[in-house]
């Protein structure tokens, strides 16, 4: 995870977007979504396919408006103060437009020519920050897709934004590629800049962000620290007995979320009675619960804890919904 040091200490906030909604032809594309982005976070917005993840984007730069709610990108609204908004982000919507008959430095050039103070100086700069100083003088057809996505990023980080959108960042990428990319996002945010990160690969966000809002069918249904998130998510197996006295002690146990399962244990080789209890909990809770068990003369056999993933918890969150 990056370092979050300034989100945490001042919560200062670059990207908010407020109850958006978008409608086209009378059909609700986005149905009234909220969240913030701090500073220097990498904040993940997860989704399958067709769940509105393109069309936030273009909303959040202004490529197309939304129907209600309001979007502001370091106090100023996109809409209302189109140009003090924007000068403060850069984004890639899909792939970068580059022009693969000139160097990358020339591609950089020609996009620096479009704003306002930046110079060779900051060429260079954003060169270094890529890493391709030993390619920026070859033609762009050259490049590998990884070296196309990192030349995009340096165009975007020219006018010195506040906040970075990356819209499907490591797609077709090699694994070596996607590895690369993750490290580069996250030294950028060390360096205090913040970014979104728009992705449908689970194991990329759960990796690479901070905290991550899901989205499904328009509607953000969870925002959150992955950390957090995954946690909630928590499964924590109790071989136990006796079976029904273990029960009733868990159920009513205000550390336990929900009871998911409830099966004899046969790796135990005891009496029918050694029950094992799947419950829904934070793995936090565990000594707590065990006390608890042992207090009342429960025997507790051994404990097990399922780690989660974001995908466990995108799945129960959207009933199953197909992702990545």
């Amino acid at each position: 995870m990056s370092a979050m040091s300034s989100a945490l200490s001042s919560p200062e906030i670059v990207l908010s977007v407020k109850n958006v909604k978008k409608r086209i032809k009378n059909k609700e594309i986005i149905k009234g979504i909220s969240f913030d982005v701090y500073a220097g976070e990498i904040f993940g917005f997860l989704g399958p396919n067709g769940s509105g993840k393109t069309t936030t984007i273009r909303m959040l730069v202004d490529l197309i408006r939304p129907t209600e709610g309001s979007i502001q990108i370091c106090g100023h609204d996109v809409h209302k103060e189109h140009n003090q908004a924007l000068r403060h982000v850069g984004c890639i919507v899909e792939n970068p437009e580059l022009y693969s008959y000139l160097t990358g430095w020339e591609n950089l050039e020609h996009f620096a020519s479009m704003l306002p103070d930046v110079d060779e100086q900051r060429i260079a700069e954003v060169v270094e920050i890529v890493s391709m100083d030993g390619r920026i003088h070859d033609k762009v057809r050259t490049y590998s897709l990884g070296m196309r996505q990192r030349l995009g990023i340096a165009q975007a980080l020219l006018g010195r934004p506040s906040l970075l959108i990356l819209d499907e960042p490591t797609n077709g990428l090699d694994p070596q590629g996607i590895k690369e990319m993750r490290e580069f996002i996250h030294r950028l945010a060390q360096d205090g800049l913040s970014l979104f990160v728009s992705s449908h690969l689970l194991s990329e966000i759960q990796q690479m962000c901070d905290r991550v809002a899901i989205i499904s069918h328009g509607q953000v249904i969870k925002v959150g620290a992955v950390d957090e998130l995954v946690a909630q998510g928590g499964k924590v197996v109790w071989s136990v007995a006796p079976a029904d006295k273990a029960e009733e002690l868990i159920m009513s146990s205000p550390y336990v979320s929900a009871i998911e399962d409830i099966a004899y244990d046969r790796t135990m080789g005891q009496e029918p009675s050694v029950s094992q209890i799947v419950t829904q909990m934070n793995k936090e809770h565990v000594p707590q619960v065990s006390r608890q068990l042992m207090e009342a003369g429960i025997s507790l056999y051994s404990v097990e804890i399922k780690n989660p993933t974001l995908e466990d918890l995108f799945l129960s969150l959207t009933e199953g919904e197909k992702i990545g």
